[in-house]
């Protein structure tokens, strides 16, 4: 799969302050790539880099196999920080403006309104709009001029969940059309829910880096892979002790009659019922646990849940 941006050894200084630190990655042409991390990762600051808003310290990007250059930056759909719409003008009218500044046609705001199901408000004052209508309609004017490759940074903070929702729909429905999306979150779910890929950033530092999927199973180069299951058999202490001698066990606790196990990755659903059905215990239960995004975070940055 081919790549629209390619980031290599990527750092920055603010002074004495490194916000990134040899950052590598690149995203596949057709994906909706989440570069994920909490407030002060450097996802902004990465963002503001590749879009030649900030210069690095070190550290090259291309966009599309070529380096940065305005003509290129015109073909990307950006929404780094909301715009300045007038909130006395209708949303046709501020996409008129976005249109005249962007040097974009004037004749793509029906398409870009009906894209992002803003078409029956165009000639509602902006003022009007719930907040999830206001962040379509910055949606919209990154649209303008049918880019391929469209950029945004945090494009559901401070939206309710029903706002989060429409957002959340509005970058799949873009995907399915053929465009790759980034988008810096620090939003677990979001991420999980929308996201092909996922880069996860750490206080500058790339902790790892795949596909949604890759990342959740630890499949990743930079990541451990661990193993999730809830198992219960007649025996409950008799299964119990064999588990606690299971060779690369991680964790093991007694829930509610049941067991919950992490083990190491090389182990699988078969090769534990084996091992137990080895041992003269049969299992009446055996559940492979999906693992969350939130989860694998956790494992992946050495931090706590605060639940």
């Amino acid at each position: 799969m081919s790549s629209v941006l390619s980031v290599q050894n990527m750092t920055k200084f603010y002074g004495p302050v490194r916000a990134l630190n040899d950052v590598s990655f690149t995203v596949p042409k057709g994906s909706v790539f989440g570069i994920l991390g909490p407030n002060g990762s450097g996802k902004t600051t990465m963002l503001g880099i590749v879009m030649d808003i900030l210069r690095p310290t070190n550290g090259t990007y291309l966009w599309n196999g070529k380096p940065g250059s305005n003509e290129q930056r015109k073909q990307i759909g950006t929404l780094l920080e909301t715009p300045n719409f007038y909130h006395y003008l209708s949303g046709q009218k501020n996409l008129r403006i976005a249109a005249a500044i962007k040097e974009r046609s004037k004749e793509d705001i029906p398409k870009v309104l009906e894209k992002v199901n803003l078409y029956q408000r165009k000639d509602s004052k902006f003022s009007t709009y719930s907040l999830g209508m206001k962040q379509r309609l910055a949606i919209a004017s990154t649209l303008l001029g049918d880019p391929d490759i469209l950029v945004f940074d945090e494009p559901t903070n401070g939206l309710d969940p029903a706002g989060i929702a429409e957002i959340r729909e509005l970058m799949k429905d873009l995907n399915r059309q053929g465009k790759t999306v980034i988008m810096a979150s620090h939003i677990l779910d979001e991420v999980e829910k929308v996201c092909t890929h996922v880069a996860i950033l750490q206080k500058g530092d790339l902790k790892t880096v795949g596909t949604v999927h890759d990342v959740l199973h630890g499949s990743t180069n930079k990541t451990v892979n661990t193993l999730e299951v809830e198992i219960a058999a007649e025996n409950i202490p008799g299964l119990e002790s064999i588990l606690k001698d299971l060779p690369g066990m991680v964790h093991i606790e007694n829930v509610d009659g049941s067991i919950s196990l992490q083990c190491e990755g090389t182990w699988t659903t078969t090769s534990i019922n084996q091992y137990c059905f080895d041992k003269g215990i049969v299992l009446s239960q055996l559940n492979l646990k999906r693992k969350s995004l939130e989860k694998r975070f956790l494992e992946i940055t050495g931090t706590k849940s605060d639940h």
